[in-house]
């Protein structure tokens, strides 16, 4: 007897992987695959504030785990939107505390399953993926410089791929004074719809039609990540390369008491903090599987050469972790024991073992341990010392030698920014070291920064940065024609303005004379 649609219920199960990849030293990428949420995040801002930016999004999207069970698609469309700001805010406001995180951001990608709905949130340029009766569909849009290219007609996709500015994000969660609301889309789910969401060290360097053709071939969820990480950093991904795979799975009978069920997977930096997030969801969480192989493309050996280390040496896999919420550590005695010191134990003249602090042999050995931690710490202190002259030393030599050859380095490139309110070529790059600038400006331009649109006085105050002065100057002119294609649209629509009002002007003035043309003729015949 065939089971009613009614009582047919869709249930999620998804997998992550995740990769440091060749050259990174740390993984910035976070990712947490549920029952019912999946989301990516690939944090931005240096060694630290790009694993704590998506550490951070993690953690305030996971509760929609538990939260989102109750059936309702406009309460869990809004629960996402309201949790990536909240991230944002949480984001800006450690930054604003610790300043080493200044400047720290993160996009988010993240799809939840409720009600037989999608409900997809998205910020940045991170992708999302949906394998729909075997044709892929990418379903969000990257809020990148070089996307806004595309739109406009500017650039193809082909050019994409190779655009010196292809890693500038236009909206993003972080330390920035930009729109950070989500876009959030709904979409009816369906038994068999297979997600992909992934940072851009994956879709930056594989096609659609290879995702395609991985995603419709490979049944098994794991094995599908495993081999779309693989080939991203055989293809010589040179970023840390994340994918999360989903599939929508149809439970004939939602009363049954074995319904489908799978521990949620954190990956990335986020599996640093397995505990707070088994809090957060108040249920086991564990660390997503490591990538087994695809290490050794010619990039990777390349990378593990410059780093001194043996291109033939496999690396050593972390192992799964799982973590347990604060209730079942508790009820386990999972509590950390405070050190305590310990009584020397003596053995006597006598033969006898004393550690009575009270025996004065036993209060003899105790004096002698302290003289001889004091003498211990004495000496280590002065070898400390030294050793802490010697690097200094050491550091003052090697930072004057880094100083030299940045700028030296920075004085072969160029990067336009704002020079006194007008846009300027400059030579170097911008920032400075110990308070030395590292560029100056070569070429002026006419055109005050106060003509341009916000999106493009925003890149100049970061300054657009490139390896030649011939890349520099014809962009330049890029700026140049766009803006002055705005000042001609402006005095297009001003002149049509202009010509409306004196049309209107004309079309009174004789309406007013036909009118006085007609009453003279009213008297006239009267008369």
């Amino acid at each position: 007897m065939p089971t009613s649609t009614a009582s047919q219920q869709l249930f999620m199960y998804s997998t992550v992987v995740s990769d440091v990849g060749t050259v990174r030293s740390n993984n910035q990428d976070s990712a947490f695959a549920g029952e019912h949420l999946i989301a990516i995040c690939d944090g931005m801002g240096g060694h630290a504030g790009g694993d704590t930016a998506s550490t951070i999004a993690i953690r305030s999207l996971a509760h929609i785990e538990q939260d989102n069970v109750d059936g309702d698609v406009q309460v869990v469309s809004h629960m996402m939107a309201t949790s990536v700001m909240a991230a944002h805010d949480a984001i800006v406001g450690k930054a604003k505390r610790e300043r080493r995180l200044a400047g720290m951001g993160t996009t988010v990608t993240s799809v939840a399953l409720v009600a037989g709905c999608w409900v997809l949130a998205h910020i940045g340029d991170s992708r999302a993926y949906l394998l729909h009766d075997g044709h892929l569909v990418r379903m969000t849009s990257d809020h990148s410089y070089v996307q806004h290219l595309i739109d406009t007609g500017r650039i193809s996709e082909a050019e994409a791929r190779n655009h010196p500015q292809r890693n500038v994000v236009m909206r993003v969660l972080g330390d920035f004074d930009i729109d950070s609301r989500p876009d959030i889309a709904i979409r009816k789910a369906h038994p068999g719809d297979r997600w992909l969401l992934c940072s851009d060290g994956l879709c930056g360097v594989l096609e659609d039609s290879t995702l395609e053709e991985v995603l419709s071939t490979c049944a098994d969820q794991e094995e599908c990540a495993q081999r779309l990480v693989s080939m991203a950093l055989r293809a010589g991904s040179t970023d840390n390369v994340t994918a999360v795979i989903a599939d929508a799975t149809l439970a004939l009978d939602a009363d049954a008491f074995d319904l489908p069920h799978q521990t949620p997977l954190v990956g990335g930096a986020a599996s640093a903090s397995l505990e707070t997030i088994a809090d957060i969801v108040n249920e086991p969480v564990a660390s997503a599987p490591p990538l087994r192989e695809g290490k050794q493309s010619p990039a990777a050996r390349a990378a593990a050469l410059r780093s001194g280390k043996d291109p033939n040496e496999e690396p050593k896999q972390p192992e799964q972790r799982v973590a347990q919420p604060s209730s079942v550590r508790e009820d386990n005695g999972d509590r950390v024991n405070t050190d305590t010191g310990e009584i020397p134990i003596v053995q006597k003249r006598n033969g006898r073992i004393s550690a009575d602090p009270n025996d004065p042999e036993v209060a003899k050995a105790i004096r002698n341990e302290h003289i001889e931690e004091r003498k211990t710490k004495r000496s280590r202190k002065f070898r400390n010392r030294i050793i802490t002259i010697l690097i200094i030393i050491l550091v003052l030599l090697g930072v004057a030698g880094v100083g030299v050859g940045t700028y030296r380095w920075s004085q072969t490139k160029y990067y336009i920014g704002d020079n006194n309110g007008k846009v300027a070529i400059f030579q170097g790059v911008p920032t400075s070291i110990f308070g030395a600038k590292l560029s100056h400006a070569v070429t002026d331009t006419n055109m005050k920064t106060s003509d341009l649109p916000p999106s493009w006085r925003e890149q100049l105050d970061q300054g657009i940065s490139f390896d030649t002065y011939a890349e520099a100057k014809s962009h330049t002119r890029l700026i140049k024609k766009q803006l002055n294609d705005a000042k001609r649209k402006q005095e297009a629509r001003q002149q049509e303005k202009t010509e409306a009002e004196q049309k209107a002007k004309d079309e009174a003035a004789k309406k007013a004379a036909d009118q006085a043309a007609q009453t003279n003729k009213s008297g006239g015949d009267k008369s």
